[in-house]
């Protein structure tokens, strides 16, 4: 009998949920650790040696680590609910004209659920991963805030969490900042592990080439988005584009256009298949509109407006904003200042303070009058 209770650890293999696992473990949790394997290297076609957490080497990580430490450790296999999920989604919304946030959707809709039914199937009270965040429980809600160490905070990446997740949920290592975990990795013995390398690239385009990835996943893509032009914003056409979807707004590198003056992708139009560019003044916007939201700290929508920071990127340091819902259950925002590059599709979150109100996804950006 443990001391604790039964948890299921996600483990890729990774530092952060090794020590995870070690953490729980010595804090006398009956730890049973799980690695998901979630896409097929041999079918994303990439030209590079298979890496990340779904790699062979990394599952035999996580699997060593369980076997050193005395727990019991299990593979499942979920590539057919990912593929479905996570990477259709990734190819209809570059077809879409938008940039897709997999991570995103994955915490919300894969991994979290594949968690909870095996949790739920071996007698788990509660699941942990290795995410640089905290949460707390407040009156009735629980809140998500960030991490101790603020460089690695990836509270972001988890606003669609609903209150059922996170009233089961940890997050050890959101405690620490990441030189300690890799102290106490290499005190554990994993000194390997803390050498790692770690991969910013997207799991399933380990190659970090997302042109090929769409043109091997989606057969007819070329032909039906084949060309078009690059316009500016009153509609002159100054150019040719290799196909909308291999654009975000925001670019600048690669779009192989000279016009003697640094251009930006400042819209996609799926539509009329063109690209509008412009210089970075006209990436400038100070409001926006977010569907799909999910409330974190609070249950309802602001009504009648609240002060937040909004974040519209991983990396991206928030700014300030004034945000309430919509009859039709989106958020507008208006930020206090122009921001760059809001591109639809990313993912929105808004903090208050350190706490996640709640976050969804960009729809459009608009300029708000007389500002």
């Amino acid at each position: 009998m443990s001391k604790h209770g039964k948890i299921l650890v996600a483990m890729s293999g990774g530092i952060d949920s090794t020590v995870t696992a070690a953490l729980l473990h010595e804090q006398g949790y009956e730890v049973i650790g799980i690695t998901m394997k979630t896409w097929d290297y041999a079918s994303a076609g990439g030209s590079k040696k298979e890496t990340g957490c779904c790699s062979l080497d990394s599952i035999n990580d996580a699997r060593q680590v369980a076997v050193d430490m005395g727990f019991h450790h299990f593979i499942i296999d979920i590539r057919e609910e990912f593929g479905d999920s996570v990477i259709d989604y990734f190819v209809e919304e570059y077809v879409a004209g938008r940039t897709p946030n997999p991570c995103v959707m994955c915490n919300t809709h894969i991994k979290w659920t594949a968690l909870g039914k095996r949790a739920d199937a071996l007698d788990c009270e509660y699941i942990a991963t290795g995410h640089y965040a905290q949460t707390r429980l407040e009156k009735d809600r629980y809140v998500i805030f960030k991490g101790k160490d603020e460089k690695k905070d990836q509270s972001y990446v988890l606003w669609g969490l609903s209150q059922e997740n996170l009233a089961r949920n940890m997050f050890p290592v959101g405690h620490y900042h990441k030189s300690d975990i890799r102290q106490m990795a290499i005190d554990m013995g994993y000194e390997f592990l803390a050498k790692k390398a770690e991969s910013y690239e997207i799991c399933f385009v380990p190659d970090n080439d997302y042109r090929g990835f769409l043109k091997r996943r989606v057969t007819d893509l070329e032909e039906k988005v084949n060309g078009g032009n690059f316009v500016l914003a009153d509609g002159t056409v100054v150019g040719q584009h290799e196909g909308y979807p291999f654009y975000t707004v925001g670019q600048r590198r690669g779009l192989k256009i000279a016009l003697g003056k640094p251009m930006y992708v400042t819209e996609i139009n799926p539509d009329t298949n063109t690209v509008v560019l412009g210089e970075v003044n006209e990436l400038q916007r100070n409001g926006m509109f977010v569907k799909g939201i999910n409330m974190v700290k609070y249950a309802n929508l602001p009504v009648d407006g609240m002060e937040a920071v909004t974040k519209i990127r991983y990396l991206d340091v928030g700014m300030s904003s004034s945000i309430w819902g919509t009859e039709d259950g989106r958020v507008q925002v208006e930020f206090d200042e122009h921001v760059k590059a809001i591109a639809p599709g990313q993912s929105a979150v808004f903090y208050e303070g350190d706490d996640v109100i709640g976050g969804g996804w960009i729809e459009r950006s608009y300029e708000v009058e007389g500002n």
